[in-house]
């Protein structure tokens, strides 16, 4: 993993010595360092892509920074480049110029909707860029045994991405029921991890039940609900990892960990980021400002950023701005909205104000990876009627924004409910034609419906609409209508389609450019929002996790209703 870190010649130690001119000294630099939490006034001597020494000597190339500030270039340490909805080159083309240069990538929607194949073509999209990715091996596909994926991926399959050069460890374990009770299956894959790390997944695990957990193996969380639970989790070693993404979002909530007890064992990280918000706001950048704001100081964000998350990960070249290391770093005239002046990756600039500077290795998507909607027949107005009557009591999720996590309600049922939407979940890989039906309270929609084939985790096509006659109608029009363009999202209202976002690679991405993604994403939102009538901030985003079936408390799946606290098929009418 990354083992030609260390492969320094003896010419490159001549140039650490100051015995031979390096290629570039950055003069006047005021310095972050992570290990220490300080900033130091310096010459920063790069050569051969590697930082080589501090202070003055020698140089082919000089430049002065007038006292401009210095940081590592930032680390994500937990993500789905999926979410991003970006193919590989344009994901690294929308996050250089905000300072990113590695992530710790997790590809489980790749690999939910296409298996190894899908997984493999993303790690040879990423070969020959100039950033630093890490593949993490999927380990619950699918997430539970309540969904329905495209594909399977087991323990040969995990095997195979460990091997890789850039296999970090074992993806999230989602399934955290079943690693408690011991299952034999998921313990395997733990093990195939060896010396790797094992992120976990288990929102609300606490007491004996996170015992068991650890012991297992499992080393890190970014799903906490409360306070009390991530110092629990700190207090027993985990490391954690606190997210700022478009709808899940928990770093501020939970910053009082960082102000209170310090940043050992706290990484940052996106997880799940439309791409509008990476063209308004940025990366890892924004989970910085985000943590400023909470209370956080901008060194123990900056730390937790860069030089925690690369020895979380193993990525032992990067994190800091020291002899030895990958020369990843970034420039600031100002450390107020920490948009970088210069980013430079393995010591050359590839990006400058806000714009790439380097042409990218271009892989475009295999057809194997396209055409992945497949419904057993057109949809109609009668695919989305439900067995429920007037006077009825139902199982309702209540959507909580800015949470993955859900509530679950009994609600009496009534006709043409303005506060109830219907949500559908179809299977679209297989063509089974199964589907499943339940009810929201939270999202919003007046009129008029949603769907998107991005629905954590088996990414089937997921269904939201007005609870009136015609709301199903629209309902039928608008899943039809993404399955026709091969996945993706997109807007009805009275049986037309008021805006789309094509998504053809996996139903999960597309080859544009992030400005025109994340234009497409925008213009549909403000659709939901302002014709539609929905507030939240991040409809398909939250729309996304609301079949994902290991979230506390209840999800839909084709299966049927989840009960993620019993772990069961719970019926939609009570009694």
């Amino acid at each position: 993993m990354f083992e030609d870190y260390r492969r320094h010649s003896p010419a490159l130690l001549a140039k650490a010595r100051g015995d031979a001119p390096c290629d570039l000294l950055l003069q006047n630099a005021r310095l972050f360092v992570g290990t220490t939490k300080e900033w130091i006034h310096t010459d920063i001597a790069i050569a051969d892509g590697t930082v080589v020494g501090w202070g003055a000597r020698e140089a082919i190339d000089t430049l002065d920074l007038d006292g401009a500030w210095v940081t590592p270039s930032f680390i994500d340490a937990h993500m789905h480049i999926e979410s991003t909805k970006l193919w590989i080159p344009n994901f690294v083309a929308a996050v250089l110029p905000w300072g990113t240069t590695a992530v710790a990538n997790d590809p489980h929607e790749m690999a939910n909707v296409l298996g190894r194949q899908g997984v493999m073509a993303m790690i040879e999209a990423a070969q020959g860029l100039p950033f630093t990715f890490g593949f993490s091996a999927s380990s619950c596909v699918p997430a539970s045994q309540f969904e329905s994926p495209g594909a399977l991926f087991d323990l040969e399959d995990i095997r195979t991405i460990l091997a890789q050069p850039n296999g970090v460890g074992l993806a999230e374990v989602m399934n955290f029921p079943g690693v408690i009770a011991g299952d034999p299956d998921l313990l395997a894959k733990i093990a195939a991890a060896g010396s790797r790390r094992v992120d976990g997944h288990a929102p609300g695990i606490t007491g004996s039940a996170l015992d068991a957990y650890l012991c297992a193996g499992v080393e890190s969380d970014h799903e906490m609900l409360s306070y009390d639970e991530v110092i629990e989790k700190r207090r027993k070693g985990m490391w954690v990892f606190l997210r700022h993404g478009s709808a899940s979002q928990n770093l501020a909530h939970l910053a009082k960990t960082v102000i209170e007890s310090g940043t050992s064992r706290v990484a940052l990280c996106s997880d799940d980021r439309e791409p509008d918000l990476i063209v308004s706001r940025g990366h890892v950048n924004h989970c910085i400002e985000v943590a400023r704001e909470a209370g956080i100081t901008l060194e123990d964000a900056l730390t937790m950023a860069t030089v925690n998350a690369a020895e979380y990960h193993g990525f032992r070249h990067l994190g800091l701005v020291a002899p030895g290391y990958q020369a990843d770093l970034n420039v600031y005239t100002t450390m107020e909205t920490l948009v970088p002046e210069i980013v430079f990756q393995r010591g050359q600039v590839v990006a400058r104000k806000g714009a790439l500077t380097v042409s990218l290795r271009h892989v475009k998507p295999l057809t194997t990876l396209l055409g992945t909607v497949h419904l057993k027949e057109p949809l109609d107005t009668n695919a989305f009627r439900t067995q429920v009557l007037p006077g009825q009591t139902i199982r309702v999720i209540r959507v909580v924004e800015h949470s993955l996590g859900t509530g679950s309600e009994l609600v009496t049922y009534t006709n043409d409910d303005p506060t109830l939407n219907q949500l559908s979940v179809i299977e679209r890989h297989r063509a089974t034609g199964r589907r499943g039906h339940g009810y929201l309270l939270g999202f919003g929609l007046a009129r008029g419906a949603i769907a998107s084939t991005v629905a954590h985790d088996a990414h089937n096509l997921m269904v939201v609409g007005a609870n009136t006659e015609q709301g199903r109608q629209d309902m039928a029009t608008v899943a039809n209508h993404v399955a026709a363009i091969g996945g993706g999202q997109a807007v009805c209202l009275n049986g037309e389609i008021l805006a789309e976002v094509p998504l053809p690679i996996a139903g999960l991405m597309a080859d544009v450019p992030v400005t025109e993604l994340g234009q497409q994403v925008t213009f549909a939102q403000n659709i939901v929002r302002q014709t539609l009538g929905s507030s939240l901030e991040a409809p398909f985003m939250t729309l996304s996790f609301l079949g994902l079936s290991v979230i506390p408390s209840l999800k839909l799946t084709d299966r049927g209703l989840i009960d993620v606290d019993r772990f069961a098929v719970t019926p939609l009418i009570v009694g």
